[in-house]
């Protein structure tokens, strides 16, 4: 194996470690929030169920990001260092958003690395928008990236929103009791939601990892081995054993004061939507369908207790990711081109 071509593979897997620490937020929040269970004994069962995900779910997600981008007959060096330009852009996105506790998706900033990177070192042509594809009624290459992403929170938004309310109404003047087989019933939805994040996340960085060794010769195509599952899915289970506590805070208190029941309906909507998303090859953005999963729960109830301010400056991160990390993208690629 090449020297650069470590270099790409060990940048993968930095990225899908990121991803598993900055992302371990977004799953831990709403029952560690809740006291369903305590840190530990969550990031255990979030850990085991992340690793269970990817390697039970198949590659859908995992073809179409490794398609939106075409390096066929790109000469090997130039190749993987766009790859290399797009994935640090998105790895260092994703340790400067973590370390302003902001959540931030890590599908958007790997979409934009990847592409800013493409664009500036081989020109736009070589990004498949799926423009095309999309006249004809198919969803491919961009489209279809961006039509998970952008649907997907308000899917979310809005089933958190139908579940909270049906859930008051059957669970009106219900006993304490009640609240602790609500908690129980988290832990089920925490594993289900551990586990649609795995399926979707990891397959992003299989994706990416699958087009790298493509481009670099290693492969004959882009596709999805054993082994390229294996090393994403500890990657990532390895990310989400280290926490990451500083985003808990702000999705588990900050957006709305979430109770047993808040995180069971904002967990079973951000469960189902990913999975969803997994099963139809569409990676969605797990930081943007959980947090708009609490802010559809919050609304549903009070809606001025909802800390809407908050909710804005995770929007306008949400913004700025995907420019920020095709500019990123962009120098990386500028960078390594003159390098070489």
């Amino acid at each position: 194996m090449e020297p650069l071509l470590v270099v790409a593979v060990a940048l993968v897997l930095a990225y899908a470690y990121t991803n598993g620490f900055h992302d371990a937020s977004n799953i831990l929040s709403a029952v560690v929030a809740s006291r369903a269970l305590p840190p530990g004994r969550a990031l255990a069962l979030v850990a085991a169920f992340e690793l269970a995900g990817p390697l039970l779910a198949g590659t859908a997600v995992a073809d179409t990001v490794g398609g939106f981008v075409d390096l066929a007959g790109v000469p090997r060096p130039v190749a993987l260092q766009v790859v290399l330009a797009g994935v640090a852009a998105a790895s260092a996105w994703n340790l400067v958003t973590w370390r302003w506790g902001l959540p931030s998706s890590s599908a958007h900033a790997l979409v934009g690395g990847l592409a800013g990177a493409v664009i500036v070192a081989l020109g736009p042509q070589r990004v498949i928008w799926g423009l095309a594809a999309l006249r004809a009624g198919e969803l491919a290459g961009v489209v279809k990236v961006f039509a998970g992403l952008l649907a997907a929170p308000w899917l979310a938004a809005t089933a958190g929103f139908a579940l909270h309310r049906t859930g008051r109404r059957l669970l009106a003047g219900a006993r304490r009791r009640t609240a602790e087989r609500v908690r129980t019933l988290q832990i089920l939805t925490s594993a289900a939601l551990a586990f649609g994040h795995g399926a979707n996340d990891a397959q992003k960085s299989m994706g990416v990892l699958a087009l790298a060794l493509a481009a670099a010769g290693a492969a004959p195509r882009v596709e999805v081995t054993p082994w390229i599952v294996l090393a994403c899915s500890a990657a990532l289970t390895l990310g989400i054993l280290s926490g990451g506590w500083r985003i808990v805070r702000t999705l588990g208190w900050g957006i709305y004061r979430l109770r047993p029941l808040h995180a069971l309906d904002a967990q079973l909507a951000s469960a189902g939507v990913i999975l969803a998303g997994s099963a139809g090859g569409l990676p969605v953005s797990t930081t943007h369908v959980v947090a708009s999963a609490i802010l559809g729960v919050g609304a549903s109830e009070r809606p001025r207790r909802v800390r809407w301010a908050v909710a804005g400056r995770i929007l306008l991160n949400w913004a700025l990711t995907l420019p920020a990390a095709a500019a990123l993208g962009a120098g990386g690629a500028l960078v390594a081109g003159r390098i070489a």
